[in-house]
């Protein structure tokens, strides 16, 4: 998944003269809390919401232009990076969103709910669907054996995970479509393995 196929391509950006009132009234008309901050076609800075509340409360409120209050050179990503890359340097900025830059010039903005709906969409959770949460007995075979036998039962998968953080043994998630899984359980069972929940 590519960053490109997620973004907001139609951006909403502020001049950097414009006032930090203009810049409130904007996100609050559009519903939105980042601007990106241009020159013509040049992006010079990055406004977000919350590094606009610490001038709220100034005297200064009415003075204030973007380029007083802009990020500059905020953390931006490149159109064909993937999802994946995107929500890393969200987490490890503790940021909302990213500008999206091809050749320093801006062609969208990349945000959390962007991601999430990716995630959402490539794990099927807004499909009709149903989990099955297993813990594999590597004596009898891998994840890509049952897998097989869910296929030969005629299950299609959507999405599989696995759980690293626990001191046990490792739990995969596998989501599938809806189907008939007395027969998948059973088999999967039958091999050896442990299934601890299914998830309608």
């Amino acid at each position: 998944m590519k960053v490109k196929n997620w973004m907001n391509k139609n951006v909403i950006t502020i001049s950097p003269d414009a006032g930090l009132k203009d810049a409130i009234e904007i996100m609050h008309h559009h519903s939105i809390r980042h601007l990106p901050v241009l020159d013509k076609d040049e992006m010079l800075g990055f406004v977000t919401e919350s590094n606009l509340r610490q001038y709220l409360l100034t005297d200064m409120i009415n003075d204030l232009t973007m380029a007083d209050v802009m990020i500059i050179n905020p953390i931006t990503i490149d159109p064909n990076a993937s999802v994946d890359s995107a929500a890393r340097l969200i987490y490890q900025y503790k940021i909302g969103g990213l500008p999206v830059l091809e050749k320093r010039r801006l062609v969208g903005i990349i945000t959390i709910t962007d991601i999430l709906g990716a995630f959402i969409e490539l794990l099927g959770l807004l499909e009709e669907s149903t989990r099955l949460d297993i813990v594999l007995d590597e004596k009898y075979g891998n994840i890509d054996d049952v897998l097989k036998v869910i296929r030969n039962l005629g299950g299609r998968t959507i999405s599989v995970g696995v759980d690293t953080q626990s001191s046990r043994k490792k739990v995969y998630y596998i989501r599938l479509e809806k189907a008939d899984m007395d027969p998948i359980i059973n088999a999967i069972e039958n091999m050896g393995h442990k299934v601890l929940s299914l998830i309608e």
